[in-house]
């Protein structure tokens, strides 16, 4: 046996922490464990902090350093790992789980603990867990897991490597007598490889990378497996923690615990919160350090809530107390004796009409043929297929059945929609077959009906419907955000919140029976028979707004009529151009649009011209600009005459609440950062909040990008910045990341562009877009114009000086703007084509300014 012993010195590991703890061997004998253990012994709370295999506990030397004064951190090297004694008896799991114990007894803590776990140290730690419930002298008040797993699931091979690892004449081989496994770990993860050779640093030698080969051995992939009903044991006591705050950190690029271990602990522990990380792998804190920071704020926030004993945050925001009624199929059951077309779509080359009594007969066969399949209540069902009416009865189909659509927007491309869907916890997938690949990369435990079955679906299947009786806070929805203005987000919807979104619509806008949504925007289609409303579905492809033509929209209205549209401001643009002044095609378009009387233009930025031209086009419509996100739409609203009435510079004007909503704003400090207090009064710039009944849920599998974004209990911090005016009408100015922090104070980009771009238009300059930018450190910053032609092109970093007349108009409305520089195109995002990437435009201004580039 090999003693105990101190680290040598490591980065980042100071040599104070260090202490050898004594615990009973397998013979009787005391043997050594070394432990990081930091801050007060008497502390209130504990973090004991659980490592894997081949790591030990340098790899928590982070949450060490990071700990709060008051908080006692206690990170163990299990037994022949590490600085550990290597000891002559083999650990099976369930000594691993005593060793733990006898150490934290060893170690006199006392009082909360809160246990932080990695690969096999999860069930390690999970065993003690469930140890401490009934002991006065401990109280566990958290538990925190990354990257690890408890099961084994039946329907999946074990993890490649490990299978690998495990053979018989491998094992030994790569995990003692080569350092093939513990090499292979640190390559896995994006470490320094300074730190890399400190983790490595304990196991120099065959002898000590013994226990790396038996805590191998010991995975119990068999079911007679000695460690098998000992992990099965720690899987059937999960329960015991529901009222304990769980958090799982993932990363989701992990080959060997992949997202599938991940999805079953959520339903072992469906009261957990979970943090994914789509850019970290198997040592998820070593690839994302600021994960850290954020799990003691998660832990600080939770302790507290136990400590004043209030419930604890879960994964699950609690409902509004609101008693409208959230059946989601209501309307669709009160119009099913209509002959009215539900839905009209184009179809091989004409079109057809859906009537409201085929659309309920379609979606009764298919919740019966989806139920047969084995689709239950609360399952995940990822729809991969285009609007139109088929996807209308799927959606409704679903949510007949309690189950909740995954939607996730494909304009960012099939990476970005893979990578969005693997980490949704999908049950069943129906899509067309163009998506085969996508389909085959996530690997769904459930169904997966391909389109053209659906036709075969419904002929096969009797009609019978599903109970309709849910509750009313489970989810029906989870929606990606675009990915426009930073990573796509997935955004949990209950249904109540889709039934409030709906009440806000029916009274905000007053929509009738007898209206027709001509919805080139695609969601809204799938919201008509939501809101009671036929719907027409213009040919184009749904993932490029830009694909919709002047003509294909004009044979859509002259099809099925049309009274409300609802738009991006990309698929009018490119609708707007091919229907020039004095053409045939504006002529027919806007005979085709006669009947409108409400056009709502959302998603992006509305220019001054695109509104005017809109009016101009449809002279008899109501044009309107709600403002709002995935999280919360809509929020406000403002007519397009209002905008183009008030020409003050302070950015967009988005109107007033809706009712039911609240606005505030966070007031911006010297630096550009919001405070933590909301307030209304007018003329402050800060970052936008917004307060409704119909907003999300939670984000879901995000759960610190929640935490940040609900800061302000009740609230959604949108990211916006903004600003209320005496009126009480809202003004978005930009994005927090956008804001400007110079000698004057933060600045929103917006109104600065505005400016600009009106003082060029009087000059005789059209065709212009204008973007302010800051460069330098926070709270020191100089502002930068760029200028683009306004045309969308490739976005190449092609930065030059502008031409002296150029800045001198631009210095004329701006002469404190440090540079103004010309780039061929403004770098704007996929999905809309509006929004321009200001931080990719600062940081290349920098470069060009510092003669880098």
């Amino acid at each position: 046996m090999t003693p105990a012993r101190t680290p040598p010195n490591l980065p980042e590991l100071r040599p104070d922490w260090s202490r050898i703890v004594f615990i009973r061997d397998g013979d009787g004998s005391d043997i050594g464990i070394h432990v990081l253990d930091a801050g007060p012994r008497d502390a209130d709370l504990t973090v004991v902090c659980v490592h894997g295999n081949p790591t030990w506990s340098y790899l928590w030397r982070r949450v060490v350093a990071s700990a709060p004064p008051s908080v006692r951190v206690l990170a163990v090297d299990q037994v022949g790992m590490g600085y550990s004694a290597r000891s002559s008896f083999p650990r099976r799991l369930a000594d691993r789980i005593d060793d733990l114990e006898s150490v934290v007894e060893a170690a006199g803590v006392r009082g909360r603990v809160v246990l932080v776990a990695h690969d096999w140290g999860g069930p390690v730690a999970l065993g003690v867990a469930e140890r401490l419930f009934g002991r006065r002298d401990l109280d566990l008040a958290g538990v925190v897991l990354t990257n690890t797993a408890v099961h084994q699931p039946e329907h999946r091979g074990s993890p490649a490597l490990i299978a690998a690892a495990r053979l018989p004449l491998v094992l030994s081989a790569v995990t003692q007598r080569t350092r093939g496994f513990l090499r292979a770990t640190t390559a896995i993860s994006s470490m320094d490889r300074a730190s890399a050779r400190a983790l490595r640093a304990p196991y120099a030698h065959a002898r000590d990378r013994r226990a790396i080969m038996e805590f191998v051995a010991d995975i119990p992939l068999a079911i007679d497996h000695p460690s098998r009903a000992t992990l099965d044991g720690v899987a059937e006591g999960l329960p015991l923690l529901s009222n304990v705050p769980v958090l799982l950190i993932w990363g989701m690029r992990d080959p060997v615990f992949s997202p599938r271990y991940l999805d079953d602990l959520r339903r072992r522990l469906p009261h957990a919160q979970v943090q994914q990380f789509d850019d970290a792998g198997h040592l998820v804190l070593e690839d994302r350090p600021d994960a850290i920071e954020q799990m003691w704020q998660w832990l600080h926030k939770r302790i507290q809530k136990r400590i004043q004993g209030a419930p604890s945050p879960s994964s699950k925001v609690p409902e509004s107390d609101s008693t409208q009624e959230s059946n989601l199929v209501g309307k669709l059951d009160a119009l099913k004796g209509s002959s009215a077309a539900a839905v009209t779509e184009p179809s091989n080359g004409s079109w057809r009409s859906v009537s409201w009594t085929l659309l309920d007969d379609r979606v009764r066969r298919i919740t019966s043929g989806l139920q047969a399949r084995g689709v239950k209540p609360g399952d995940r069902v990822a729809l991969l297929v285009p609007p139109g009416a088929d996807l209308l009865a799927l959606v409704y189909a679903l949510w007949s059945l309690g189950a909740v659509i995954v939607v996730v927007d494909a304009a960012n491309g099939p990476r970005a929609l893979w990578r969005s869907l693997r980490g949704a916890r999908i049950d069943h997938v129906v899509a067309i077959k163009r998506a085969r690949p996508i389909v085959a990369a996530l690997r769904v435990p459930g169904v997966v009906v391909w389109s053209n079955e659906l036709a075969d679906l419904v002929a096969t299947e009797t009609g019978a419907s599903a109970s309709g009786s849910f509750s009313d806070d489970a989810d029906a929805a989870i929606v990606f955000t675009s990915g426009a203005t930073g990573p796509a987000k997935p955004v949990a919807y209950s249904r109540q919140r889709i039934a409030a979104t709906r009440d806000v619509l029916l009274e905000h806008f007053a929509f009738t029976p007898s209206d027709v949504l001509v919805a080139a925007f695609a969601p809204w289609a799938v919201l008509g028979p939501l809101l009671g409303i036929s719907s027409v579905i213009p040919q184009m492809d749904a993932s490029r707004p830009g694909s919709l033509t002047a003509a294909a929209l004009s044979t859509a209205m002259e099809q099925a009529g049309g009274t409300i549209m609802w738009m991006s401001p990309a698929a009018l643009r490119s609708v707007l151009s091919g229907a020039e002044p004095n053409t045939q095609a504006r002529e027919r378009l806007k005979m085709a649009g006669s009947h409108l009387r409400l056009v709502m233009i959302a998603g992006a930025p509305v220019s001054g011209d695109l509104l005017r031209d809109v009016m101009d086009l449809w002279p008899q419509a109501d044009v309107r600009t709600p403002y709002g996100m995935t999280e919360v739409l809509p929020a406000t609203d403002v007519s397009a005459a209002e905008v183009l009435a008030d020409s003050t510079d302070r950015g967009v004007l988005v109107g007033r609440a809706l009712p039911g909503v609240d606005v505030a704003i966070a007031a911006l400090g010297e630096t550009g950062e919001p405070g933590a207090d909301l307030e209304t009064t007018p003329d402050v710039l800060g970052e936008v909040a917004l307060r409704a009944q119909h907003a999300k849920s939670r984000y879901d599998g995000r759960a610190f990008v929640e935490d940040f974004a609900s800061r302000n209990e009740g609230w959604h911090r949108t990211g916006d910045v903004g600003m209320l005016d005496d009126k009480g009408r809202l003004w978005i100015q930009g994005r927090l990341s956008h804001v400007i922090t110079g000698p004057r104070g933060p600045l929103g980009p917006v109104p600065m562009e505005q400016q600009v771009e009106r003082a060029l238009v009087s000059d005789g300059v059209s065709g212009v877009l204008v973007a302010a930018v800051g460069v330098g450190p926070a709270g020191s910053q100089v502002p930068v114009v760029v200028c683009a032609p306004s045309t969308v092109g490739r976005s190449r970093s092609d930065l030059r000086l502008a031409d002296a007349e150029l800045v001198d108009r631009v210095r004329a409305v701006l002469p404190d703007v440090a540079a103004v520089l010309w780039r061929s195109a403004m770098p704007v995002d996929i999905r809309h084509g509006a929004k321009i990437d200001r931080q990719k435009l600062a940081q290349e201004a920098a470069t060009f300014l510092e003669g880098r580039s």
